[in-house]
């Protein structure tokens, strides 16, 4: 009887269940896009991110007084210490092995280039020794392609990237514009008492000191400074979490619970700290511009998908709420006759509730399915992915149609419990 007065209910009067039901899917379409590109969007930023350029740094731990400005490391090249080439398949090996995008190793070696054609004197410039497309033999055998299309993705060459294995270069915009050099050059480099030729493959712009440098195989550079199989610096682009007061805390001060918290988040820093635990000699540091940057821009974005979400629940609650009180005062009569045969101010206040719960389900199911479209839309238009349903956000969605609802017919809902049968059906 109690779910045939409910049915009976809610069929009647479609025109104001329409209005409040279009109200809540209205409200819940906001929160589910909402929700799905907020459980979606740390990802698809980090990966956006990358195309800022690594956030971590390697560089060797006797190296105690660093000097770097901007980036550039103003530390004489053949002072300080160098890591061993041979080790940097371990860091697929830490917990966050798969957050690891890429690694790039780097040398810097000051050279004097001359061209074929030129007949001036050499010119000094800086060589930067690194990875373009490097396969690197990880410790269970299997191989990993990295370099620094990887980490610093927003290199531009005009041509194309030398071979590891070959004797080419790519030349910075601004040394090719000054020394009129272009693809397809040779380039003489002398170093110390060491030289070498060089075929052009490319025009590089970084936007940084390399368009004033000549980038190179990692195995040229060591060759010219007289360092095989090492390097100067690690450069590492990993995809994080933003960093938050618990992720600076010290590790070596936590307790072991902290530890394992803070080591089990993927954080810059418990990253770096992984690090440092598989390569031995070595200090791992955060670039903290790009790393901050990341977390600033992630917060922002979640941040106003939280307000609008907000928003949107807002103004189902007032919809919901108008419509309720509306329905209520059209209802004295029956409300005043079901008390007078015996109904209970609990019995009708369950009956009102369950049907507003009864129209929650509905309009919370129809702004899910819209709510999803809406998703895949933003989804496409600002990560080029939409994000895909999920069933947590949908049972989400149904618990916060009910509680808007409930929120919202609660005073129309007590009014109605409080109503006394007599007045009523004397028409007072």
């Amino acid at each position: 009887m109690f779910l045939r007065l409910v049915a009976d209910s809610f069929g009647r009067r479609p025109r104001r269940k329409l209005l409040t039901g279009a109200a809540l899917a209205l409200g819940m379409a906001v929160v589910t896009a909402a929700f799905s590109v907020s459980l979606d969007v740390g990802d698809r930023l980090a990966h956006e991110f990358r195309a800022l350029g690594a956030n971590l740094l390697i560089t060797p731990q006797a190296d105690s007084l660093p000097l770097e400005i901007g980036g550039v490391d103003y530390r004489p090249v053949n002072s300080g210490s160098y890591l061993p080439e041979q080790d940097l398949g371990k860091i697929k090996t830490i917990f966050w092995h798969n957050n690891i995008v890429g690694f790039a190793p780097v040398m810097e070696v000051p050279a004097e280039v001359s061209t074929a054609s030129s007949s001036g004197a050499p010119v000094k410039t800086t060589m930067v020794g690194t990875w373009a497309h490097h396969s690197v033999v990880l410790p269970d055998n299997r191989t990993y392609a990295t370099g620094m299309d990887q980490t610093n993705s927003w290199w531009h060459v005009d041509g194309r990237w030398f071979h590891d294995d070959a004797p080419e270069a790519i030349v910075g915009k601004s040394f090719a514009a000054r020394n009129n050099v272009k693809p397809g050059d040779t380039l003489h480099i002398h170093s110390a008492d060491r030289s070498i030729s060089l075929t052009v493959t490319g025009i590089l712009s970084a936007a940084g000191p390399e368009d004033d440098a000549i980038v190179a195989p990692l195995q040229i550079a060591q060759q010219l400074a007289n360092k095989p199989g090492q390097y100067r610096r690690l450069y590492v682009s990993a995809l994080t979490k933003p960093e938050d007061d618990f992720a600076r805390r010290n590790p070596t001060t936590m307790n072991a619970a902290d530890l394992e918290r803070w080591s089990c988040s993927p954080y810059a820093s418990s990253i770096a700290y992984e690090i440092k635990q598989v390569l031995p000699g070595v200090d791992a540091h955060v670039i903290r511009r790009v790393a901050e940057g990341e977390g600033s821009i992630l917060t922002r974005v979640r941040t106003l998908l939280w307000l609008a979400s907000f928003a949107a629940l807002l103004a189902a609650v007032l919809a919901v709420g108008a419509s309720s009180a509306a329905a209520v005062i059209e209802r004295r009569s029956e409300i005043g006759l079901m008390k007078a045969i015996g109904a209970g101010s609990g019995t009708i206040g369950f009956l009102l509730a369950a049907e507003q719960l009864l129209l929650a389900f509905v309009g919370g199911g129809v702004g899910y399915a819209l709510g999803i479209v809406l998703a895949r839309f933003l989804g496409e238009k600002i990560f080029g992915v939409a994000p895909e349903p999920s069933i947590l956000v949908f049972i989400v969605i149904l618990v916060l149609a009910a509680c808007v609802t409930l929120l919202g017919s609660a005073i129309p809902l007590h009014r109605a419990s409080r109503y006394e049968p007599a007045p009523i059906l004397r028409g007072e």
